[in-house]
């Protein structure tokens, strides 16, 4: 999973696509990149470790001028975090400069870069993306749309991407839909209704931040050409169901963004109602949420039961997202920093702690201990989603199933492993029927072992990485 921005339009382009990385931070902490392309079709990026406010500064954006430029926060599924894998990528090739950032995972990565290696393609990299930089290099379409197009062909799993082909500004999402990819119009400079630019971000609020008006998702199949002609939507790939992420409503996506044409502070809102009614806890005195991606479904089990809705733990917010972080070592660490319970409101109570997902329990386990340190009496725990019981192949960092606690323990036997009194899960129904925008079209396999594609031939699972 990462953040992408693309920005058309705007002379200060670049220092566009830096506050809107801030907005899609949370979907990726280990890297940031910007590419630039100025009005002499020249490009420069500025790439480095760390979040965007460590390796991204004023200074380093001065050269990169002009009104065109894409931006990358990098969340890897696999694969070192280097700076050779920190994206956009910007390689030179005959026809000029390809800037790319993606936004997935390719499944069939492995055999695409075999492929390509037998033709004499060098790699720099150990992400997938650069496969499709290879395939995009090779391509003799004239129009940049085709030459992506021609990329496309082939490749299978979840991506959403930006490019930049000299200074056209392209957007494409696979034929699945399983990320969410917007587009917004900044308004007009002069006052009199002509474009003030456009921008593709991976949600909304960074749509918000940088002050563009959301006018519609990027289709599934779709890819969108913006040059100084104008905007070009075409959908070249083969049409294939629909097979939206579930789990960027339950965990990735920020409330305040809009994904899938849904409101995700309704959805999770929604979810925590569906979890009262399915998983009550008579005799509670109190509803708590671990913060934050877990506040709108724990306010929504309080107000679907009547409780109090407290905030008995508080997050560090100069520490990031703990289940993204790439080791076991660095996801305990943060456990141990990120949370502080507060006594007061739960020493002697009987209370609900509710959580969107249990992955691996690394997380749950600790909170439940300092909960307990705290002087709850009894630590009841809630679960917004259904047990994760197998890896995803399509962006998040579930990689085999022995990493999922679900997986390896009935629910009796997670509640022990936590330490809880009592451990209860939404449905798989209710999770899918919670959701404001219906229960068709998204992507379960993770909860319920429905692959819509077939699994990668690398047992591995991507051995060179992920483009995130």
């Amino acid at each position: 999973m990462c953040g992408i921005i693309g920005v058309r339009g705007r002379t200060d382009a670049a220092e566009i696509a830096h506050w809107g990385l801030y907005a899609l931070q949370h979907r990726g902490q280990e890297s940031a990149g910007i590419v630039g392309v100025d009005d002499t079709g020249h490009a420069r990026s500025v790439r480095a470790l760390g979040l965007v406010s460590d390796g991204i500064d004023r200074e380093q954006l001065a050269p990169l001028t002009g009104s065109v430029a894409i931006g990358h926060t990098r969340y890897s599924t696999a694969g070192a975090t280097t700076l050779e894998n920190v994206q956009p990528l910007l390689v030179q090739f005959r026809g000029g400069h390809i800037g790319l950032g993606h936004n997935g995972n390719i499944t069939n990565a492995s055999e695409l870069r075999v492929a390509l290696e037998d033709r004499g393609s060098i790699f720099s990299s150990t992400n997938d993306t650069e496969v499709l930089v290879h395939r995009l290099a090779m391509s003799t379409a004239t129009q940049p749309e085709e030459q992506l197009a021609d990329a496309l062909r082939g490749v299978e799993g979840a991506y959403c991407l930006v490019v930049v082909i000299g200074r056209t500004l392209l957007a494409a999402r696979d034929p699945h839909g399983w990320r969410p990819l917007v587009m917004g119009r900044f308004p007009s400079n002069n006052g009199h209704g002509a474009a003030g630019g456009i921008v593709f971000a991976s949600e909304t609020c960074a749509l918000d931040m940088v002050g563009a008006r959301y006018e519609r998702e990027v289709a599934p199949g779709e890819i969108i050409a913006v040059d100084d002609t104008g905007i070009r939507s075409s959908f070249p790939l083969p049409a294939a169901p629909l097979h939206r992420c579930v789990f960027e409503h339950v965990y990735f996506s920020r409330p305040d963004s809009i994904v899938f044409g849904t409101s995700v502070e309704a959805a999770r809102r929604a979810l925590g109602q569906r979890l009262a009614r399915e998983c009550p806890t008579p005799g509670a005195e109190l509803v708590f949420s671990v913060p934050d991606s877990s506040n709108s479904a724990a306010l929504g089990y309080a107000e679907e039961s009547g409780l109090p809705f407290e905030f008995a733990l508080i997050r560090n917010h100069y520490v990031g997202r703990t289940f993204i972080q790439p080791t076991q070592a660095g996801r305990d660490a943060k456990v141990k920093v990120k949370y502080n319970a507060v006594r007061d409101l739960l020493e002697g109570k009987k209370v609900v702690m509710v959580d969107d997902s249990i992955v691996r329990g690394t997380t749950t386990r600790g909170l439940v201990t300092m909960v307990r340190h705290a002087g709850a009496r009894e630590v009841h725990m809630r679960v917004s989603s259904a047990p994760i019981t197998g890896p995803c192949y399509y962006g998040i960092d579930t990689p085999n199933r022995s990493e999922l606690i679900a997986a390896q323990l009935s629910v009796d036997e997670i509640a022990a492993d936590l330490g809880v009194d009592s451990l209860g899960y939404l449905s798989l129904d209710g999770m899918l029927a919670a959701v404001p925008s219906g229960p068709g079209g998204f992507c379960d396999a993770c909860f319920s072992g429905r692959y819509p594609t077939p699994a990668p031939v690398d047992s591995a699972k991507l051995r060179f990485g992920c483009g995130n």
